[in-house]
């Protein structure tokens, strides 16, 4: 097994519960941590054998452009397409959603929600 991370993706969404946030949106990063296997990919050095981190970034950028109400929404979509995607060797996976200075009554760097999902 190897683990595969896309670290601080950072993109611009509209997800939240308030309606200025779904108009106006906001920055937000995710983090993607993957257990796969990579033994034929680790001996081919083939593109074909290895768990594609342009199609993981392609999903992750795909499911953030969707609207949710809640992290933990985009979060779950984005975890079941990466095991859709990857039905052979995704063995488990990490998501984190952060979203950058969310309109809290104080002062909040980001709030982020972290979902794990692991094959069945």
């Amino acid at each position: 097994m190897g683990i595969i991370e896309l670290e601080n993706i950072e993109l611009y969404a509209h997800h939240g519960c308030f309606e200025t946030e779904r108009v106006v949106g906001n920055k937000f990063l995710v983090q993607a941590r993957l257990v796969a296997d990579c033994s034929r990919a680790a001996q081919s050095d083939c593109i074909d054998d290895a768990l594609n981190y342009q199609t993981v970034y392609d999903i992750i950028e795909r499911e953030m452009k969707i609207p949710s109400a809640l992290l933990e929404h985009v979060t779950q979509r984005i975890l079941n397409a990466l095991f859709a995607e990857f039905p052979q060797q995704l063995q488990e996976a990490r998501i984190t959603v952060s979203k950058i200075a969310p309109p809290l009554r104080g002062h909040v760097q980001r709030a982020s929600v972290t979902l794990e999902k692991q094959a069945p």
